[in-house]
């Protein structure tokens, strides 16, 4: 959109258009308005969102705050023309990373750039964004759609968040409660979640296929299905363990994979050891691998390959810990325990057992 020749200049004939910022907010009012918490005060358009955390609730309380994003998983989207999930895989990312400290999860605030505000693909985009934060029971605070134009293509756009919650000052999880003979248990992922998108679309998408495609030969699932399943978000299963049995550790697999980010909970001088081959490696993972090639050090680097989450329990409390795990819908698995490392040149984790690929 431009002015005619010797008009004045304006916002909109620049390529922003404050009106279609307005339709878009007032599609995604109601669906903020769903997620809204009791401690929420004030409303949707405010200059910030007010959040009256109720302090008798706890002793100690401490804030824990995350940030994240969808990553390249929004390119996939944009192609696919599906906008209605990636929400949730924005909730996923910044959530479940609270909860690895024990945290109750209370708000979030989205932030949208696009090269062009179109008010459908704004309430479709922070639709799964209050969906997610629905199921994990924390509001969807307030927000922002900044519109790039000239910057961004039209429908070119990124997703962001910021999340906060709350956690007992003894009751914090971590690296210090975890000691050797302590029961690793794992939540299974069916998909990447958001973690790998740059290497997963090179591989394949980079030789011309198409998202419409079966994900691999025989498949009842296209591409897109595959590479746009939502995140599990695995808060409320955290918290229903913590709640149920004594927990010491969570570890979110994201980028990383399994040795980056389950050593973030393994003290100096313990070693995390994973078993391979006790849970499920989804295929779309063997499809990267067999493809690419991509080598299995580097999958398992990059990837979750099937593994969303990492519960670090006591012996005592692994039965409690399955219950309440599976009580929320999952399906968790014992998958290795804490060491003494032994040894100075001992990573903190350690892959033994079977290949996850057989050849």
């Amino acid at each position: 959109m431009t002015e005619p020749a010797g008009q004045p200049l304006t916002y909109a004939g620049s390529g922003v258009d404050i009106d279609a910022g307005e339709r878009a907010v007032d599609r995604i009012r109601p669906l903020v308005a769903a997620t809204r918490r009791p401690e929420v005060v004030g409303d949707l358009g405010d200059f910030g969102g007010l959040f009256a955390l109720d302090v008798a609730r706890y002793r100690h309380p401490v804030l824990v705050a995350s940030t994240d994003g969808v990553g390249t998983k929004a390119v996939v989207a944009r192609q696919a023309g599906r906008y209605d999930t990636i929400g949730i895989d924005l909730v996923a990312m910044c959530v479940d990373d609270l909860v690895c400290q024990g945290a109750e999860p209370l708000f979030l605030l989205d932030y949208v750039a696009t090269g062009v505000v179109e008010p459908e693909r704004m309430a479709e985009l922070v639709g799964g964004v209050a969906a997610g934060c629905a199921r994990v029971g924390a509001t969807l605070l307030g927000g922002e759609m900044a519109e790039h134009a000239g910057v961004l293509d039209r429908d070119e756009f990124d997703l962001v968040g910021f999340a906060v919650g709350v956690v007992e000052r003894d009751g914090v999880l971590g690296s210090a409660r975890v000691r050797p003979g302590d029961v690793l248990v794992g939540l299974p992922s069916p998909g990447l979640r958001s973690n790998g998108y740059t290497l997963a679309r090179r591989v394949l998408l980079g030789d011309g296929r198409s998202l419409d495609e079966p994900a691999w030969d025989g498949a009842s699932t296209t591409l897109a299905d595959e590479l746009l399943l939502p995140s599990v978000l695995y808060a409320p299963a955290v918290l229903a363990a913590v709640s149920a049995v004594d927990v010491h550790a969570v570890a979110h697999v994201t980028g990383g994979g399994v040795p980056g980010n389950l050593a973030r909970v393994v003290p100096e001088g313990l070693v995390a050891v994973v078993e391979r081959g006790t849970w499920p490696v989804p295929q779309i993972f063997g499809e990267i691998r067999r493809r690419g090639p991509v080598a299995d050090d580097e999958m398992v680097r990059v990837f979750n390959v099937g593994l969303g989450m990492v519960v670090v329990v006591p012996p005592p409390s692994v039965d409690g810990c399955m219950t309440a795990l599976s009580a929320t819908g999952h399906e968790p698995v014992v998958v290795g325990r804490v060491d003494e490392a032994r040894g100075s040149l001992r990573p903190p984790v350690e892959l033994v057992g079977p290949p996850l690929w057989a050849d």
